[in-house]
Order: C-alpha cells, then structure tokens, then sequence
C-alpha cells in the first residue's frame, strides 16, 4: 500500500507542478486553448496519444472486446495506429494547420463557421460538441474507478470528485500547454507500463505459448461461429464482422473529434508535422496494440467470481482489474499511474476543448463585446461547470464503459468527421450538406439510444460515420454553391503557405547542411 501511494504523491506533485510552470503560456485566449501555436512534434504526437487512449480503452474497451473476440481483438490496436494515428496526421495534420491558422479558428466549431460563412453552423457545432464530451469524459471516470477500487478499496465517488479537481486544477492554472506537458510525461509512463504489465500478465499464465495454447482451447460462443475450435487465437476471430465495426469506430472516428482535431491546430510548424506523424504511429502501436492484444486472454479469467454480474452475466469492465489483482505491489502502482496518467490527460484535453468551444462559439457570438481577459475568464469558470456536470453523470453511468464511448464518439465524428474532411480538401463542399450531416450525426445516435434499432452502439456509431460520408457530397452536389471568390480564396491562401513553407524548409535544410559540411572542415 505505501509504493502504491508513493507513486500516487509523485504523480499528483509533477502534475501540479507542470501546471503552474506553464502558466505563462495560458495568459491570453491563444495562449491558453492552443499554446500560441508552438507546440514541437513530441508533446502534439503525447499529447494526440494520450487524448486517444484512456481508461475506456485500457479498462473498457481491452476488456469487453478482448473477451469477445480473443487475440484478434489485437486489429483494433493497429486500426487505431495505422488509421486513427498514421493516415490521420498525414491526411489531416497539415492541412488543418494551415487552413485553421488563415481562417483563425481556434476550435472545430469555429472552422466550420469560418470555412463555410455559417455563425449558425459555429452555434450548432459547439452545442454538438458541449453536449456529446460529457458522456464521453463520464466513461474515463469509470474505467479508473475499478481499478482504484481493486488496489485501494476507495469508493467510486471519491475516486471521481479527486481526479476530476485535480484535473481542474492544472488545466485552469496553464491551459493547453499544460496539458500537452503532462501528456508527455503521461505518454513516457503508458509505454513503459503496458509493457510491463503484459509482461507480467502472460508471466502469471505459463509464458505467452501456454497462455496462447489455453486460450485455444475455448471454443466460441457467438451465434455467427457458436463451437467453432481455437476461435479466440484465429486470425479474425470468432465474428470478423462486428470486429471491423470496432476498428472503424475507434480508429476513423478520431478524425472528427474536436479534442483530437484541435491537436493540429497547435502544432509549431512542417518540420514537426512530419517528426509527430511517426512518434504518434509508433505510440498508438505500443499502447492501443498492447491494451488489445492484454484484454485478448481475458477468457483465461471467465472462471473468476470477480469478473461475474449479481445475474451471472460477464461484467467486462472489471476483467483487466482482475486480470492486474495478482500483480506484484510496486507493478499495480505502476498500472494504477498508467491508468491515471491515460485517463486525466483525455479528461483534461475533454474538459479544455469543451470549455474553449462554449466560450468561444457560444458566448463570444452572442455577446459581441468580450474582451480578451473576459473570455479567458469565462473559458476557466466552464472548465469548472463542464467538469461538476461530468462527475454528476459519472455518478450514475449507463451499464459499460463501451456504451458510453460509442454513444459519445457515434454523434460527434458522425456529425463532424465528412464536413470537416470535406471542407479541408473539396471546394465544393456546401452549407446545406453540414446541416444534414450534423443532422444525421445527431439523429442517428439520438433515435438508436431510445429505440434500440441497431444492438451496439460501436457499429451504430460506425454507420453514422459512414452515412455523413456519402451525405455530404451527394447533398453538395444538389444544394447550391457557396461563394467561389470567397473559397478559391482559401485554398489558393493555403496552397501558398504550403510553398511558402517548403521553401523554408528546404533553406533550413541546405542550412544546416552546409553547417555539417563547415563544422567537419574546420574539424
């Protein structure tokens, strides 16, 4: 209990320390929502892993999918790698920088307003976002909860309300910089500890051979391959097709979500967008691979009491718990910091995206006359407001973890995630089609919470994806144009910049080439 603790004081003491250190960064709007644009490639590339990955992948999604679907449940991992991360930072990383830094928008709902000439579009879109981060922000609450519950027996609201003040605290004292330099340290912990802890977990169960060979030995219980031999070691596993419904959820969607958007907004400059694309890809490997492939032997527990319901029926979130319990003490503290550390740095960038677009998409367009200072004031009173009404949520959460991740990502990157790609790189991207794509965002997700049409809420979030793809170019095909002095506008901006920045690219190299060339002949 005492290393336990130990780690929890370091952590909580670093956490805060960062956070005053960094207050000189947040003493204006810039500053405090984007860092004044200099964030380098290793703190965006943390800081956009460990917004991703929380204690709702770690906890929730390891456990349940790992359960489900075995060790294939490991494509998950590398969706969220080579989809989520790698195509997201080249598709996306660049151009959102440099349109958003000519538009000067500062958050999603902004760009929309902007791009498309729309304070309605802005409004709609921030309601959007304020309305769906909770749900999603109440799931990282309850995927810590467990595994505090395991290694200290505190109960689930004072795990809450203390994480959620703590959060509170360093965000409102250094803003986003203070988040992307926690993230980093946060980011170093989750690598070495998800390699601890598989280590240690398939240590417990005879080495990875015998762990694989046992798990073999469990045949499915899936309708669509029900007693099918070694299902949960195959290739695809036991039901390939809900799998790829996961994959395409947790990895496409993060492509509309305004907390991982807003990453690239703030980052320095070519060079780094370059350098993050491969940390990032390389975290999400270790990390999200490392979560997915651990849950994968979560059949070798399902004759453990601790993971059963009162009815009898598999409790998914508490399946990574006891898959930790009978670690060594100073390897639970590392894996109660791991957790910590993914959950507080995705509260964190939840809550500071929240408050930003409130402030600034909804009070700002309202009341014309906000200074600076006072929207840097209202920015930090909504972290407060965002943060009391998450914990209220989090007190009484639907039944998994699951659920409330697909709900929340289902609505946000259906609604966002084709108009914002859309408006990045097609000039003929209308209006009206983000009307109806924020329309069928919303009612898709809204319609399957009261009526249940589709079963999961993963592959219901995965069609309203899909669904605003198509929508958004066929209702742009059939609406009419926007202004097309104001659009070429833009791209033409854009594509200057971009060969601005090429050019000075490839001086600095030449540069620092012919210093090589001068340092060795002088050598």
């Amino acid at each position: 209990m005492a290393v336990k603790i130990l780690f929890l004081i370091i952590f909580f003491t670093v956490m805060i320390i960062i956070g005053v250190s960094t207050r000189k960064h947040a003493q204006n709007v810039e500053g405090f929502v984007l860092g004044g644009r200099t964030a380098g490639p290793w703190l965006t590339a943390f800081g956009y892993g460990t917004s991703y990955f929380s204690a709702v992948v770690f906890v929730g999604y390891a456990g349940q999918f790992g359960y489900k679907y075995g060790i294939s449940a490991t494509w998950a991992g590398i969706g969220n790698a080579v989809i989520g991360s790698l195509l997201a930072w080249r598709i996306l990383g660049r151009r959102t920088r440099v349109m958003t830094k000519h538009l000067d928008s500062r958050t999603m709902p902004d760009f929309f307003g902007k791009r498309f000439e729309s304070r309605s579009l802005r409004l709609a879109a921030a309601l959007i976002s304020f309305a769906f981060l909770i749900p999603y922000t109440s799931s990282v609450y309850n995927g810590l909860s467990r595994l505090f519950r395991m290694a200290f027996d505190i109960p689930y609201s004072a795990c809450v309300i203390v994480m959620a003040g703590l959060t509170c605290v360093y965000v409102i004292l250094g803003g986003y910089m203070a988040t992307v330099v926690n993230d980093f340290v946060q980011g170093i912990i989750m690598l070495f500890g998800i390699t601890a802890v598989i280590l240690a977990v398939l240590n417990n169960n005879g080495g990875f051979l015998q762990a694989l060979t046992t798990l073999s030995e469990y045949d499915s219980d899936l309708a669509v391959t029900s007693g099918m031999h070694g299902a949960f070691t195959s290739f695809f596993g036991p039901d390939p097709l809900n799998l790829l419904g996961v994959v395409i959820l947790t990895s496409l969607g993060t492509w509309g979500l305004p907390q991982m958007v807003g990453k690239f907004y703030a980052i320095r400059d070519e060079k780094a967008i370059k350098a993050g694309t491969i940390i990032s890809t390389l975290f999400a490997m270790v990390v999200a691979g490392g979560s997915y492939f651990l849950g994968g032997f979560a059949r070798l527990y399902s004759g453990n009491a601790a993971i059963l319901n009162a009815n009898g029926s598999i409790a998914y979130d508490a399946i990574i718990p006891t898959m930790l319990s009978g670690l060594p003490d100073i390897l639970i503290g590392i894996v109660i910091v791991l957790v910590l550390s993914a959950s507080m740095s995705t509260l964190s960038s939840l809550v500071l995206t929240s408050s930003s677009s409130v402030t600034l998409d909804l009070i700002a367009q309202i009341n014309k006359k906000m200074d600076d200072k006072k929207q840097l004031i209202t920015m930090r009173a909504l972290l407060v407001v965002f943060i009391v009404l998450s914990v209220i949520m989090a007190l009484n959460p639907p039944t998994f973890i699951a659920q409330l991740m697909g709900y929340s990502w289902g609505a946000l990157a259906g609604s966002f995630l084709a108009p914002f790609l859309y408006g990045l790189y097609w000039k003929k991207t209308t209006k009206a089609s983000v009307w109806a794509c924020f329309i069928s965002g919303v009612g898709i997700t809204l319609s399957n919470m009261a009526f249940h049409y589709i079963a999961s809420p993963i592959n219901a979030g995965a069609l309203t994806m899909a669904a605003g793809l198509v929508i958004v170019p066929v209702v742009s095909l059939l609406t009419p144009k926007m202004n097309s002095k104001y659009v070429e506008k833009i791209f033409d901006c854009y594509n200057e910049t971009v060969t601005v920045e090429k050019r000075y690219s490839l001086e600095e190299d030449e540069g620092e080439k012919a210093e090589d060339i001068r340092q060795k002949n002088i050598g």
